[in-house]
């Protein structure tokens, strides 16, 4: 543990340090969100990290997506994105899944991890990513952006908040985001997924932080 995570030290206690070093955390999506909040994961030291996502690089991802480079358009971003960490942390517990998570596969998927990062861009999958994350009894933190906005909330089994916040029927054109909106949405993401691994206080359970960085105003909406 010694150099990597020594200026983790204080903000967290070393004992807190080595519990990271225990969890393992599912991002599903490795666009805009799921590339921060995987890059803020690996970094802080989670012991074990499983990417999931079926789609490769193209153009439209280079404004705002972290591991999307002009080299690598079209391959994989799973794979892309596993590679980048083992850069980073080459001791790295790592699984890269190139699928798009399912009904029939979000089970095995996801089986066995401590905390889940929501890194999607779609209601149909959120839902479905929702219920296997409660039938498993897996926390989910999750995240959403658009334009200048961002939202997070954690959802801990039996809550059903993104039932609340979105209905089945509902989906939405693929939004404008600028290239801060992500990051910004997945540094809060990754600090609610370490306050839930180290049983911290002062989570956004039952409850939406919202976010318009246009205007510079925050507001946490109780669910």
């Amino acid at each position: 543990m010694e150099g990597h995570f020594e200026r983790n030290i204080g903000a967290i206690t070393r004992t807190e340090q080595e519990v990271l070093l225990t969890k393992k955390a599912a991002i599903v999506g490795c666009g805009g969100l799921g590339c921060y909040s995987a890059e803020f994961l690996a970094r802080l030291g989670i012991g074990h990290l499983t990417l999931i996502d079926g789609d490769v690089y193209a153009a439209s991802n280079l404004n705002r997506q972290l591991y999307s480079l002009e080299i690598n358009l079209g391959k994989k971003k799973a794979y892309e994105a596993k590679e980048r960490l083992l850069n980073v942390r080459a001791g790295l517990s790592i699984e890269a899944a190139d699928t798009l998570l399912n009904d029939k596969n979000a089970g095995e998927l996801l089986k066995g991890h401590d905390v889940i990062i929501d890194a999607l861009d779609n209601v149909k999958t959120r839902l479905i990513l929702e219920k296997t994350a409660n039938d498993l009894e897996i926390p989910l933190i999750h995240g959403a952006v658009e334009e200048w906005n961002a939202q997070v909330c954690t959802v801990f089994p039996g809550d059903f908040c993104l039932s609340l916040l979105y209905s089945s029927s509902s989906e939405f054109e693929k939004p404008s985001v600028l290239s801060f909106t992500p990051a910004f949405c997945a540094s809060i993401q990754a600090a609610e997924a370490v306050k839930v691994l180290l049983n911290r206080k002062n989570i956004l359970r039952k409850k939406l932080l919202t976010a318009s960085l246009s205007e510079n105003t925050f507001e946490i909406i109780e669910l």
